[in-house]
């Protein structure tokens, strides 16, 4: 039986930060990420976590980092503990399979998202003004219908426990500037562009996706994690249909499952039936099964 971890505890490291998923220490000018197998819905951590969930997201990231360096160099130094500073050996049954050694860059404020598909907050937007981000989308879409050009739809980054607030690409120029904001939207369409042709080859559909983005020396290095389960919408193409809500290899069923609860989205969270956290955990690694195989490996 795999190990489950909920929460990291290295005494002899120091804890950068946690998030939702990850917790990060520092070690000099370099960051260790380690991949819990934490979980949240509606920007709330469950207290159950989804086993391998952790492992599932460093092999998917690993493997798109290492297929995206063409387009965009990244922070990724390696996944092998026997590389890391000798602190780090001591931590070895719990960092092997989950963690990433990586630089440590300036980020930038901004989640930069791209469209192909019309789901989640982009469907809703939609819906309210025939826009997403101020773009103006042809009308008589229905949800999960394809859009006719990939879209770059940035948001605010927010803390845990906040929602990120979609904004238009005006306002990201005013955040950030020009010369950046164009560049990072023309890198985000250029990987999911790239990604989404790969993954169709494997019968994924990648509705949206989001990444991050940090400068090391003025350059642009693409950062935290990449066309994960936890920041894309994976569907699979064989029965993509428009017009509904799509079944997904994410973690949208769990949404499903609380939507169904007497629960009002705030902290302390419900517990997850058996049932959900092993269902929640197949279409992780249903994802990982499509995904990784000798396309996307180097």
């Amino acid at each position: 039986m795999e190990k489950t971890i909920y929460e990291t505890d290295f005494p002899d490291l120091t804890l950068f930060k946690r998030g939702k998923v990850r917790d990060v220490y520092e070690l000099q000018d370099k960051l260790l990420i380690v991949a819990t197998d934490r979980v949240s819905a509606f920007d709330v951590i469950m207290a159950d976590p989804i086993p391998g969930k952790g492992r599932i997201l460093t092999e998917i990231s690993t493997a798109w980092f290492r297929s995206m360096e063409e387009v965009v160099p990244n922070h990724l130094i390696s996944t092998r503990v026997g590389d890391y500073p000798s602190p780090c050996g001591t931590y070895a049954a719990e960092l092997e399979g989950r963690s990433m050694l990586v630089q440590r860059t300036d980020p930038v404020p901004i989640e930069c998202v791209a469209r192909g598909y019309l789901a989640g907050s982009g469907w809703q937007e939609y819906q309210e003004s025939g826009k997403i981000c101020g773009i103006k989308l042809p009308t008589g879409l229905v949800e999960s219908s394809k859009i006719p050009e990939p879209i770059f739809t940035p948001a605010t980054k927010e803390e845990v426990g906040d929602h990120d607030i979609n904004i238009t690409f005006t306002e990201m120029v005013d955040r950030i500037g020009k010369d950046l904001s164009e560049r990072l939207r023309e890198t985000t369409l250029a990987i999911y562009e790239r990604a989404r042709r790969m993954a169709e080859a494997k019968g994924i559909i990648i509705a949206d996706t989001k990444m991050e983005f940090g400068l090391l020396d003025g350059k642009v290095i693409l950062i935290d994690e990449l066309l994960t389960p936890d920041s894309s919408r994976f569907w699979p193409a064989e029965e993509y249909k428009p017009g509904r809500p799509q079944h997904a290899f994410d973690k949208q069923f769990l949404r499903d499952y609380l939507l169904t609860l007497d629960w009002d989205k705030s902290p302390p969270p419900p517990p997850l039936p058996e049932e959900i956290i092993e269902k929640t955990r197949e279409r992780y690694e249903e994802a990982l099964r499509r995904l990784i195989d000798g396309d996307l490996r180097r």
